[in-house]
C-alpha cells in the first residue's frame, strides 16, 4: 500500500504537509495534541530530526506514534548523527513500523546547537542516503546479493534550497538527488515568489521532481532579522520586513503572509510544507485564511 503522500503526488493533485518538533523530553503528550490538531488538514506530518543540532525525541519513536493515531508521517534522517550501519539499521527499522515516507537530509552544523563539543559523524550524506533506500527498495543487502528478510518500500524524499545563489550547483545537486532515489523535494523556507518559479522553471520541472515548497511563519521583526542573520539561506525581503515592523498585531500580519504566501506557492509547485516553529498549533489558521483543503 502507498502512501498517501505518494498517492496525491503521483494522482497530480496538490500535497500539503506541515513540520513537527518532536519533543524535548521522554512524554510525547504535548506534541501528539499538536499532531491531531492537524490531523485531516494535511497529507502528512514531517518528524524533524535534531533539527539545528538540538536533541529531541528520536524522529523514527515519534513517527511510529503519530501511524499509531491515525497521522501520516514523513520522518527524516540526518546523516549527522549515525554510521552508516545505524542509518541502514533505521530504515529497516521504519519500514518494518509501517513508516512509508523518509525525507533524506545531510543535517545542520553541530555549530548551531547547544551542544557544540558534540562529534559529527557524516558518513553518509542526503544523496548516498538516497542511495541506500533505493538499494533496500531493490531487494539489494549492502554485503550481501540480497536482502534476507524482504526488500523495503519507502518513498524518499530530499531537501532543496531554491534561493541558492549558486545555479549550478544547485541543479547538479538537484539532479544527483533525482538519480539516487528522490521522488519529491522538500524546500527550505521561501520568501520570494521569484526564487521559486525559477527553480521550477529551470530545475524541477526538466527532472520530473515535484516540488513542496516551503512556508515559514515569521512572528515577528525580531524573530525575522534572527532568520536572515542565522538561518542559512534564509533571504527574507524588506517588504515583508516592513509589514512585520508596522504591523500592530506581528503575529498575526505573520499568519496573514504565510497564508497569502500559501495560497500563491501551492499553485507554482506540487504543492506547500508550513513550519511553525514552536506553534505548530497556528498551522490550521493559515490554511484556514489560504482557504486551502485537502486533495486526494
Amino acid at each position: 500500500m502507498k502512501s498517501k503522500l505518494q498517492q496525491t503526488l503521483e494522482k497530480k493533485s496538490k500535497v500539503i504537509t506541515a513540520e513537527l518538533m518532536p519533543p524535548r523530553g521522554g512524554d510525547p503528550v504535548r506534541s501528539l495534541k499538536i499532531a491531531q490538531l492537524l490531523k485531516d488538514k494535511v497529507h502528512a506530518v514531517n518528524i524533524t530530526d535534531g533539527s539545528r543540532a538540538i536533541m529531541r525525541m528520536c524522529s523514527l519513536a515519534m513517527s511510529k506514534l503519530l501511524l499509531e493515531n491515525g497521522i501520516e508521517p514523513i520522518m527524516q534522517i540526518s546523516c549527522r548523527d549515525r554510521n552508516k550501519i545505524a542509518l541502514q539499521s533505521d530504515i529497516l527499522g521504519a519500514n518494518a513500523l509501517g513508516i512509508k515516507n523518509i525525507l533524506c537530509i545531510s543535517g545542520d552544523s553541530i555549530k548551531a546547537g547547544d551542544q557544540q563539543e558534540t562529534k559529527a559523524v557524516h558518513e553518509l550524506e542526503s544523496v548516498r542516503l538516497l542511495r541506500q533506500i533505493q538499494s533496500f527498495n531493490k531487494g539489494i543487502d549492502p554485503t550481501f546479493e540480497q536482502l534476507y528478510d524482504k526488500k523495503t518500500n519507502i518513498f524518499s524524499g530530499a531537501a532543496a534550497d531554491p534561493s541558492c545563489r549558486n545555479k549550478k550547483s544547485l541543479k547538479s545537486r538537484t539532479s544527483k538527488k533525482k538519480e539516487a532515489g528522490a521522488n519529491f523535494l522538500q524546500t527550505q523556507m521561501v520568501m520570494d515568489r521569484n526564487y521559486l518559479i525559477d527553480f521550477c522553471k529551470e530545475v524541477s520541472n526538466p527532472l520530473e521532481i515535484p516540488v513542496i515548497a516551503g512556508v515559514f511563519l515569521l512572528k515577528s521583526y525580531k524573530n525575522a532579522l534572527f532568520i536572515n542573520k542565522f538561518v542559512p539561506g534564509a533571504n527574507i525581503p524588506e517588504n515583508i520586513l516592513n509589514r512585520l515592523k508596522e504591523a500592530k498585531d506581528p503575529l498575526e500580519e505573520g499568519i496573514l503572509i504565510a497564508a497569502e504566501q500559501s495560497k500563491d506557492y501551492i499553485d507554482i509547485a506540487e504543492g506547500i510544507h508550513i513550519m511553525a516553529v514552536k506553534a505548530e498549533n497556528l498551522i490550521p489558521e493559515i490554511l484556514k485564511k489560504a482557504d486551502l483543503n485537502l486533495e486526494y
